[in-house]
């Protein structure tokens, strides 16, 4: 069975419409680093801008969670993952969803009911009990004991500190051949949760009030490992169809066996990180390995994927990274395009940065043996082993087992004490960058993303028509433009490109947009970032005569809301591809 397939024909026979992934980049959400939730595209149509297919819609898309990197190598976490979302914009709401979702379940994927069981919102601080869900469940043929209450913590969404939000109700299964209980227990790990209906019905404003939306939502999300390891059966998801193939190449190029528990842990990163690469450098947000952001990411899941090919003994200057590599992009270009596509750009991207990380690996080496000729005693204290973690990449795993054959001991416990102090600090230090949900589009958001438009438009007078946006990133701070150039801006050009955008916000330009099919969109000249991501009936937003691009919002009415338009700083941010800080005064 293809799960993906079945799921969005499913809705689509319900009146859904597919859309497509959008990129591994939420556009114009400085919250988050990656796409961490299929809702996060969707942001502005849940909250209440009209969506130009409609109020039902389903979608597989790609999402990332990079906060827990260190986590990988067990049977159930990874780095890249597909999420399935059924969703309805003030459509269809709590009746209708768990139908679908039961029938979807039970006819569909075949689950028998008496092992499924649901979790339900039990209410608290002043907002009500959700019996409605309980007793649609009952309904539908969930039994009394097979419904759980839980507290906020579990079963209440909202985004950040106010928004729409709302009671959600998740599905559990019975992954044991034990018995299935009568009861349902939530400290019973055999029950795993393979579903989450939210259903978006209340507005908390930033005191804690809480009142009815109206127009309510349902946003759900099934994770596609999660189910596959369900429906085939399995408790390590790296044993299911999806990935059996690329730890059966790995255990060849290896020589090494999965079931030995020597090796298990590396194949599974390997296995994981591989698909996150291609997938990252695959996307058309065109990132490359750096030291910042994405790029950082990226860099770190290529020396992470290098480093356990050697402890598997791996010959790494050979090609068994782009063999993966191909394999990935062969497997998933059916529902994303865009590997197709960039193949070239994400083995590129692979060799190169191998080639980088051989001579980094080699000083690390050097360093471990200039660290042990000075050694005073026979342990490596931790700060050492850090050092060649941070600077190095050397994982603890490395510098014991380099450690073992010079008979000597490693302050393991030390190392990690220090590592979870500076895990500590970076999640400090980017809290908001990892939080993900609803971005706040309020009015100094609104008015970047209206600048960008401006800027597009500029620099194509400026610098030439070539000129295309490759991503930006706007905070209430200030904003930041990738485009698509193959030389440092002059002086002259950014200060033609500053005075041009602030003539056209002198002006007074009106910002209109008009609901119409892609294909009218692109002959009427619109212009777009990543064409494929777009559905059938698009948003064009145009700036008086000077600008015209397909956008999901929002934006100023006119452009003499926006102030003064300044230039901070302009930089690589990438081969071909020039980065501009600006601000509005």
């Amino acid at each position: 069975m293809d799960i993906k397939e079945t799921f969005i024909k499913f809705f689509e026979n319900k009146g859904h419409k597919y859309i497509p992934s959008s990129g591994v980049i939420p556009e114009n959400d400085p919250t988050s680093l990656f796409t961490t939730a299929g809702m996060q595209p969707l942001v502005p149509y849940l909250m209440g801008a009209k969506h130009p297919e409609g109020t039902r819609l389903v979608d597989v898309q790609k999402c990332f969670r990079t906060n827990d990197l260190d986590a990988i190598g067990d049977t159930t976490h990874h780095t890249f993952f597909e999420m399935l979302g059924n969703w309805s914009l003030g459509d269809y709401f709590k009746e209708e969803s768990i139908a679908y979702s039961l029938e979807l379940l039970t006819q569909k994927f075949n689950i028998p009911i008496e092992k499924l069981a649901v979790t339900v919102f039990k209410g608290e601080d002043n907002i009500p009990r959700d019996d409605e869900s309980a007793n649609i469940w009952k309904k539908h043929g969930i039994s009394e004991d097979k419904i759980c209450y839980l507290g906020k913590d579990d079963n209440f969404w909202i985004a950040g500190g106010s928004g729409p939000c709302g009671p959600d109700t998740e599905i559990f299964y019975f992954r044991s051949n034990d018995p299935v209980p009568s009861k349902y227990d939530p400290n019973d790990e055999r029950w795993v949760e393979i579903w989450n209906n939210v259903f978006m019905q209340y507005y908390m404003d930033e005191n804690g009030k809480v009142t009815p939306l109206s127009q309510k939502n349902v946003d759900t999300g099934m994770g596609v490992e999660r189910i596959t390891a369900v429906l085939e059966n399995k408790d390590d998801n790296y044993k299911t169809s999806i990935w059996q193939d690329v730890i059966e190449k790995i255990e060849e190029v290896s020589s090494k066996s999965y079931d030995d528990e020597n090796y298990t842990k590396a194949m599974r990163i390997i296995a994981d990180h591989i698909r996150a690469i291609v997938m990252i450098s695959g996307d058309d947000a065109k990132i490359k390995p750096s030291n910042t952001d994405q790029g950082y990411i990226l860099r770190r899941l290529i020396r992470r994927t290098i480093r356990y090919a050697k402890t598997l003994d791996i010959d790494i200057n050979s090609d068994w990274d782009i063999t993966l590599a191909n394999m990935i992009i062969d497997k998933y270009e059916k529902y994303y395009s865009e590997l197709k596509r960039n193949r070239e750009v994400i083995l590129a991207v692979l060799t190169n940065e191998k080639t980088k990380f051989s001579r980094t690996l080699e000083k690390g080496l050097r360093e471990f043996n200039k660290l042990v000729n000075h050694l005073k005693g026979n342990t490596i204290d931790k700060d050492m082993a850090f050092k060649l973690y941070d600077t190095y990449g050397f994982p603890i795993e490395l510098t014991e087992e380099l450690a073992h054959e010079q008979n000597l001991k490693v302050d393991t416990e030390g190392f990690k004490e220090k590592f979870k102090e500076h895990q500590e600090k970076s999640r400090t230090a980017s809290a908001g960058k990892f939080k993900g949900g609803l971005a706040g589009d309020g009015v100094i958001e609104t008015k970047y993303h209206t600048a960008t438009h401006l800027l597009n438009a500029a620099l194509k007078e400026v610098v030439n028509q070539d000129v295309h946006q490759m991503g930006s990133n706007i905070t209430a701070e200030r904003m930041r433009f990738d485009f698509s150039c193959d030389h440092k801006l002059t002086d002259e050009e950014k200060a033609k490109t500053e005075q041009l955008v602030n003539k056209w916000i002198n002006e007074g330009l009106p910002v209109t947009h008009e609901i119409m099919s892609k294909d009218k969109a692109l002959k009427s000249g619109a212009e777009c970032m990543f064409i494929e991501k777009y559905p059938d009936e698009v948003t064009v937003y145009s700036i008086g005569d000077i600008s015209k691009e397909l956008c999901g919002g929002p934006h100023v009415q006119n452009t003499s809301e926006l102030g003064h338009f300044k230039i901070k700083k302009e930089e690589s941010s990438s081969a071909g591809v020039r980065r501009i800080k600006a601000i509005l005064e």
